[in-house]
């Protein structure tokens, strides 16, 4: 028994010299207890192998059993460690996702029936793709931001110019050259802090749309172009995703939900190809009524909860046109065209 305790003893020393892991050196601690079983089992009675190793393998016996309790109880230990952490990590998921100043920000929409707790979460947690940060992307963005969107992602190329300042109202006067992206984080983050916006200071265009779009749950368009309209269109889409779109010239807006993934038409079905510029002028060329992208930005923001919270009927398969100098609104049913080259079939 002393030979085979020396050169445990001798291999647990190595081991610690050689800074092997104890897991190693235990798995060869009982590498040697087996072999020490094994010869007793083999060699017959009276053998010097056997006398050297103690000539009965009762203490070894006694010894693995000891040890095969001590293992066994520590994964034990170690199971139940495990199963402990895993819990305090779902508590610690589970905690509350609002401070209290957010729950007394957002209370109003807590109160509804429609909303209550659970849509103001699925606000909290939803990631929402505005594209464009002008007429329409200024309202978008701010009742976004104020309602509670966790994370709002934003995408133009321009910049905040004198002339834009009649409607884009989250600009300000000091933004005059400020890329607009920047010019609305600013203005959404000192209205909301609790949001997390992202800026892409860029265009969107085909070799980056799919990546983009991919890690959000919803996009609003408010661009000004029917390239990139068409765009973000056949990229949504692709991916599944809901797109929420709004257009507006002069005293008219309009805007409606795109999402084939539930049984709505898509843009090109409505709109199957860009009109001639002579009939679709600029807000440069025909001018527009300044309140009116906030009523149609205001009506996209809206769409975008309803979507998000599942509460009401969002306008999905419906167009609304509002004539603001008039003081109409009409709703248009709208239909998925069978032959779209882009969600036909």
């Amino acid at each position: 028994m002393l030979f085979v305790t020396l050169t445990g003893g001798g291999i647990w020393g190595l081991g610690i010299a050689l800074s092997t892991p104890h897991r190693s050196r235990w798995v060869m601690l009982a590498a040697l207890l087996a072999v020490v079983i094994a010869l007793h089992l083999i060699l017959p009675t009276g053998h010097p192998v056997r006398l050297v190793l103690g000539e009965t393998s009762a203490p070894w016996v006694f010894l693995a059993g000891i040890a095969a309790v001590v293992f066994g109880y520590r994964c034990i230990l170690n199971r139940l460690r495990t199963k402990v952490e895993e819990k305090q990590v779902e508590t610690r998921t589970d905690a509350p996702l609002f401070s209290d100043t957010e729950l007394n920000r957002y209370a109003r929409h807590i109160v509804m029936r429609e909303m209550g707790g659970q849509g103001q979460k699925a606000l909290k947690k939803a990631k929402i793709l505005v594209v464009g940060a002008g007429g329409l992307g200024s309202p978008v963005l701010q009742y976004l931001a104020s309602a509670g969107v966790g994370t709002i992602g934003v995408i133009d190329d321009d910049v905040v110019d004198n002339a834009n300042l009649q409607r884009q109202v989250i600009h300000r006067d000091k933004d005059i050259g400020l890329a607009k992206v920047f010019s609305a984080q600013t203005a959404m983050v000192a209205q909301n802090p609790y949001v997390t916006v992202r800026p892409y200071e860029r265009r969107l265009t085909d070799d980056i749309a799919a990546d983009l779009i991919a890690e959000y749950d919803l996009v609003l368009d408010g661009c000004d172009n029917f390239e990139t309209r068409y765009l973000v269109n056949k990229t949504c889409v692709a991916l599944g995703k809901p797109l929420i779109s709004g257009a507006l010239t002069q005293w008219e807006g309009q805007l409606s939900v795109f999402d084939p993934a539930n049984n709505a038409p898509c843009y090109q079905c409505i709109f199957p190809q860009a009109p001639a510029p002579e009939l679709a002028p600029s807000c440069a060329e025909a001018g527009v009524i300044g309140p009116l992208p906030g009523v149609v930005g205001s009506m996209m923001a809206v769409e975008a909860i309803k979507v998000i919270t599942g509460a009401g009927a969002s306008l999905r398969g419906e167009l609304i046109i509002y004539d603001a100098l008039y003081g109409e609104s009409r709703k248009i049913a709208l239909e998925r065209r069978a032959d779209c080259p882009i969600c036909g079939g």
